[in-house]
């Protein structure tokens, strides 16, 4: 451990002998899936890493330490949604991630500090489910994603299903557009909608293998960028959720929302248990798939870079 993050054996080993590394976030375990599904989503994304000759390295505060590599105990920990010591796992983001840390707690990182973390680690690439970003109603109330700010000044590889339903898709898209983040669509020439395949956005660049994601993303980098690039897989066919269902169910939500006062940090959680009990669980069966698509794809880049560079 150095003054800065901890790493596990099995990421120290694969850093030392530069084998293929993938990092993926804990928010989705702690706060984003239900138990036991989130655990049982957290290990068989590590397992389908595993399976292509990649080290998985699931990050996450442990008493006030960011650590790179959570055991599987570590994961089962974060899947219960409280520390041993029965305290509530703080979702971390940029702005409150030093205050977990000298508070000795345990945080699960967003995209957002997930970014910043693998990236101090030394790991190139990193995948989640959906990404953050502008949130509907942002005139009203200024609610943008620190996951955009990660994404503009973090030169990693991020791989994602687009952004989260409950987002203003386009102002998101927008917004990385203006600060340099390329979208790039792999098979696909559309921006996903997470639950969705299709949101009428267009991607900057299209491809159809993890090689050219690593080409790209070095010579963005060579160019002088520092910004994250951003690969986007759209949920496989036969657990895709129709825009039209989604639209209905989150307006629905957003009004109960409204209604109830929620705001801040407690919209996201909210509108998406909002969405599961709206559309009988579905969204959660559509999130699990796309995490692990996500990761498999992830993967293959990881595997690429290792080759390229």
């Amino acid at each position: 451990m150095n003054d800065t993050f901890q790493l596990s054996e099995h990421v120290k080993d694969a850093l030392e002998r530069r084998t293929p590394i993938l990092a993926l976030e804990s928010t989705v375990i702690s706060h984003g899936l239900p138990y036991p599904l989130n655990l049982e989503t957290a290990l068989l994304c590590e397992e389908a890493v595993r399976r292509l000759g990649v080290t998985p390295a699931t990050l996450g505060i442990v008493d006030g330490v960011p650590t790179v590599g959570l055991s599987e105990d570590e994961i089962r920990q974060f899947a219960t949604g409280h520390s041993p010591q029965g305290r509530p796992i703080e979702k971390v983001s940029l702005n409150n991630c030093a205050g977990v840390i000298i508070r000795r707690s345990w945080g699960a990182t967003t995209v957002a500090s997930s970014l910043r973390l693998a990236h101090s680690a030394g790991i190139r690439v990193f995948t989640t489910g959906g990404i953050g970003g502008v949130h509907r109603g942002v005139v009203d109330s200024f609610d943008i994603s620190a996951d955009l700010t990660a994404l503009a000044d973090t030169p990693i590889i991020c791989v994602c299903a687009g952004g989260k339903a409950i987002l203003d898709l386009p102002k998101t898209v927008e917004y990385l557009e203006t600060v340099g983040v390329p979208i790039i669509g792999y098979c696909t020439d559309e921006f996903p909608a997470f639950y969705s395949r299709s949101s009428g956005l267009n991607v900057d660049v299209v491809i159809d293998n993890t090689d050219d994601a690593v080409r790209l993303a070095e010579r963005h980098w060579r160019l002088g960028a520092r910004s994250a690039v951003l690969v986007c897989v759209p949920v496989p066919l036969e657990f895709e959720i129709k825009n039209a269902v989604i639209d209905a169910a989150l307006d629905a939500a957003m009004a109960t929302a409204a209604k109830n006062g929620v705001r801040g940090k407690a919209v996201t959680p909210f509108l998406l248990a909002e969405l599961e009990r709206l559309t009988g669980g579905t969204t959660v069966v559509t999130n699990r798939a796309l995490l692990t698509s996500n990761a498999t794809v992830a993967a293959g880049i990881a595997q690429s870079f290792v080759r390229q560079t």
